[in-house]
């Protein structure tokens, strides 16, 4: 665990120093690969699809422990979690946004924050930008960190795999859509876990109050249970703390209604949410609990 961290560390540094690195994120393998299982019918090719290159990764994930004094095993696990980070970079998008010179634009660059699988436009208002931005932070960053965290390179490349089957507009052709809706019912199951964490921390790193309400009511509303894999209670808590926060650092209650300063409230939110998330696992680390 402790290599894994040091590795997601070391992502985050690329990620913020180097982001043009980020274009050479290449899937398009992916769609080779389903190609050459076209003889497999319904969800079987999904399954293979996600199942063979996880499985590969994980021989060598496991073939690689102990060598060079882990040297090659921290080479690997960076290489693979960078591999499925993303795809884009959430903090440039936001910025994007936050620095368009003009509406435009401003309006053309949140299309960016919409989350995967989103096709209908991104209207330019304070809860739809929050909304996205959490939605899109759950896929590009948490969802990947849980999963890595968990099972090591393996975890993060089953979720990318996952999140591309179930969503990517490119892949759609090549799946049949039995295929496709189970892919994005195994992308709600690896989704469940990150997604009430995120939650958790939220509430450490914003208004507790706001936050645990907001879920309490959000499901005692849509009469959903706390084990549902409706995870819509993402949407609520996160303009509630969003909200609670913009009020509470400055005072004024209106710039609840302004999308610039909604969205970089969540940008800095989501930040401290990271840090929770790193700093709880540093302690695990520093106990010896994993």
């Amino acid at each position: 665990m402790a290599i894994h961290l040091i590795a997601v560390l070391v992502v985050f540094a690329l990620a913020q120093g180097l982001p043009d690195l980020s274009r050479l994120r290449d899937f398009s393998r992916l769609r080779v690969w389903l190609g050459v299982l076209t003889r497999v019918g319904g969800s079987a090719r999904s399954v293979l699809g996600i199942l063979v290159p996880v499985l590969l990764c994980l021989l060598i994930q496991l073939g690689l422990r102990g060598f060079l004094f882990g040297l090659l095993s921290f080479a690997f696990a960076v290489c693979v979690l960078w591999f499925s980070w993303g795809p884009r970079d959430l903090s440039e998008d936001v910025d994007g946004v936050i620095k368009a010179p003009d509406s435009e634009r401003r309006i053309a660059a949140a299309q960016l924050l919409r989350p995967d699988g989103q096709e209908a436009p991104l209207p330019f208002e304070a809860p739809a930008l929050v909304d996205a931005t959490f939605q899109s932070a759950l896929k590009r960053w948490f969802g990947v960190l849980f999963w890595f965290l968990l099972l090591g390179p393996c975890g993060a490349l089953l979720y990318r795999l996952t999140q591309l089957l179930a969503w990517s507009p490119g892949l759609a052709e090549v799946q049949s859509s039995e295929g496709r809706q189970f892919a994005r019912r195994v992308g709600l199951l690896l989704d469940w876990a990150p997604a009430h964490l995120m939650a958790l921390a939220l509430a450490v790193a914003s208004d507790f109050d706001a936050v645990f309400h907001t879920w309490k009511n959000w499901h005692s509303r849509m009469g959903k249970g706390y084990l549902s894999l409706d995870l819509g209670f993402l949407s609520a808590i996160a303009r509630a703390s969003v909200d609670a926060d913009v009020i509470a650092g400055d005072g004024y209650a209106e710039d609840i209604n302004d999308p610039i300063v909604e969205l970089a409230d969540a940008r800095h939110l989501l930040a401290r949410v990271l840090i929770v998330w790193l700093a709880v696992t540093g302690l695990l680390v520093l106990g010896g609990w994993v």
